[in-house]
């Protein structure tokens, strides 16, 4: 496990306690926003598991949501 993916779990695991689907979505968002330069810059392996963290953050924004109504 490297560092990026111990400091994605920390982030999910706050997130996911405050209950709050905006800052997931944030979350979410801004991991593909970081992820855009190190596609193009060829930095595949990270980029790659950025899209994967914003994966999770939209499917926690997604579950947050349901479990709302």
């Amino acid at each position: 496990m490297k560092i990026q993916d111990i400091i994605f779990v920390i982030i999910f695991i706050i997130i996911a306690l405050k209950r709050d689907s905006k800052i997931s979505t944030l979350a979410g968002i801004l991991c593909l926003l970081l992820s855009i330069p190190l596609f193009a810059f060829w930095v595949f392996f990270t980029a790659q598991h950025l899209v994967y963290y914003a994966a999770a953050f939209f499917l926690l924004s997604i579950i947050l949501l349901y479990n709302d109504k």
